[in-house]
């Protein structure tokens, strides 16, 4: 499976409640913040989730 990396480009203050936990599942704590994570399924709808918050960095 291909490795994805997501970073945090806008803050998660005024962000729903559900948003701020799928943040915190992803691992991100802080913008300019940078994790690895497989591209499964389950994390690409984690990503979709809060586009708006993150960008998936190639």
């Amino acid at each position: 499976m291909a490795t994805i990396k997501v970073k945090q480009i806008k803050s998660r203050i005024g962000a729903p409640k559900d948003q701020k936990r799928t943040l915190d599942a992803l691992g991100l704590t802080k913008i300019n913040k940078v994790v690895e994570h497989e591209a499964t399924p389950s994390v690409m709808g984690m990503i979709n989730k809060v586009k708006h918050l993150v960008v998936v960095v190639e």
